[in-house]
């Protein structure tokens, strides 16, 4: 259901079916949920070509792959569920999906299925339209009413999907085979909205069966009365490969209701990965670009490696955590230190792998390696961002000027190191100034930047090997130096 409360019905909307049948509101008139979400999609896509707007807000790296799939889907009319690992942004795509229905539609007051007041599709609103006419009293439905969502669990009943017969409603007198003793479950509630159901192959096979009629005549049966409810419903639902191959499966007959099977996927590029970081991560201190471009890096490197189980994945989630985790272990430092403002460094890197290796999943062989495992495609992503936003910055000058401090002179840094400490350090070469300008810390007169920029470049050269670098454990800092 909605994550947050509808807003207010606005009050200069009509409030009987006599007023809005004389109203010229474009919901006076009778129009399928698919219809509506074609022409909403429709206006979205050609505003988009007009001026530039995103037609799916929040949703990143699927511009050319899953999005032209997915529109293609709605526009046909199709049930659609999307197939992929998890943390692919399948539930946030689906989500969305609400954005494309009306704002606001009218529903018979007290309604238990949202019925149009020009389409009635129970005994009760039939009845109800009959008796009162244009004095059939009306309300407002905001979209986000009009969106239900369930997990498939393995406890999941035909009952919670579809309805029974309520006990309370045949004590009150009524006959077991009056359709008015029924209670409606989550699929016939969300009748004129859209149906999600996430992981559907854990939803045990009886219960799929259940949902057959819905997705092909489109109506509901509840044990044995002969009730037919023509509901107008989008069902979606999602999917993981691993699930839906193994531990378990979407009956065929179901599976071939669906008009449409999109594949979902981790972003493509490196920029995607970023992105993502940045619009879902909470972050509670700054941590620099070059930064964020590290942990994509390394989601990627994890992704590709033969020593993380690729059938689980590695979701989204690790990246969005990781950013979060170097952005905690800033803020500490900030408070320890007694900095102003936290800003993330390289070094807080280093907080990663032992927090979020719970995340991950390793093949059989690898034990007592996923440390060396996880540090080792950290280093690499390090490399690799330093290689790609340092190119053709000659550091040969740092590592040389660097070299050359002994003592109490050399750089040092950790997670008690304030970033002045490092700043005042560094030797006065231009450099310097190069790599600020390169990772976006020039111009400020903060040393937090400037401090997380110079140790990119430090990293680097160390990994490289043309710097020393000395770990003090007990203290808890590394020094750069002769």
């Amino acid at each position: 259901m909605s994550s947050s409360a509808a807003p207010s019905v606005p009050t200069d909307l009509p409030t009987t079916a006599g007023e809005l049948a004389r109203s010229d509101h474009p919901a006076a008139s009778v129009r399928s949920v698919r219809t509506e979400l074609r022409d909403n999609l429709l206006a979205r896509l050609r505003a988009g070509s007009r001026n530039g707007s995103d037609p799916w807000p929040g949703i990143v790296g699927f511009d050319r792959t899953v999005l032209p799939q997915f529109e293609r889907a709605v526009l046909a009319g199709h049930d659609v569920v999307l197939l992929g690992e998890r943390g692919q942004g399948k539930t946030r795509l689906l989500r969305s999906l609400v954005n494309l229905l009306d704002e606001w539609t009218p529903v018979i007051e007290g309604s238990e299925l949202g019925e149009h007041p020009a389409d009635p599709i129970t005994p009760a609103g039939r009845r109800r339209v009959a008796e009162l006419g244009d004095d059939l009293p009306i309300t407002w439905r905001h979209r986000s009413e009009r969106y239900a969502e369930k997990l498939a669990t393995p406890d999941t009943s035909v009952a919670d999907l579809i309805g029974d017969v309520d006990p309370v409603k045949v004590a009150e007198g009524r006959s077991l085979g009056d359709p008015e003793t029924i209670h409606y479950g989550l699929v016939p509630r969300a009748h004129r909205g859209i149906v999600t159901i996430n992981e559907l192959p854990d939803l045990a096979e009886r219960i799929q069966v259940a949902l057959l009629n819905v997705m092909e005549e489109r109506d509901i049966q509840v044990r044995g009365y002969t009730l037919r409810l023509p509901l107008d419903i989008m069902l979606v639902a999602s999917a993981n490969p691993e699930d839906y191959t193994n531990r378990g499966r979407i009956i065929t007959p179901l599976k071939d209701r669906f008009g449409a099977e999109v594949r979902t996927h981790y972003p493509l590029e490196v920029a995607g990965e970023v992105a993502l970081v940045r619009q879902e991560a909470q972050l509670v201190a700054e941590v620099p670009d070059h930064l964020v471009e590290v942990l994509a890096r390394f989601t990627r490197h994890l992704r590709a490696s033969g020593a993380v189980d690729q059938r689980s994945g590695v979701s989204a989630r690790f990246s969005i955590a990781a950013a979060e985790t170097v952005a905690a272990a800033a803020l500490r430092r900030a408070a320890v230190t007694g900095e102003d403002a936290a800003v993330a460094r390289p070094v807080d890197l280093e907080s990663v792998p032992p927090v979020l290796r719970g995340k991950l999943e390793f093949e059989s062989g690898e034990e007592g390696r996923e440390a060396e495992l996880l540090t080792h495609l950290l280093r690499r992503a390090i490399t690799e961002t330093a290689r790609a936003r340092l190119a053709g910055v000659d550091l040969s000058p740092l590592a040389d000027g660097v070299s050359a401090l002994e003592g109490d002179r050399r750089v040092v840094t950790g997670d008690r190191v304030a970033a002045r400490q490092v700043v005042d350090a560094l030797p006065s070469i231009s450099v310097v100034y190069t790599i600020a300008e390169r990772l976006g810390a020039a111009g400020t007169e903060a040393p937090g930047p400037l401090a997380s920029a110079v140790e990119l470049a430090l990293e680097h050269l160390y990994l490289t090997r043309k710097l020393a670098k000395d770990d003090d454990a007990d203290e808890g800092t590394v020094a750069y130096g002769g």
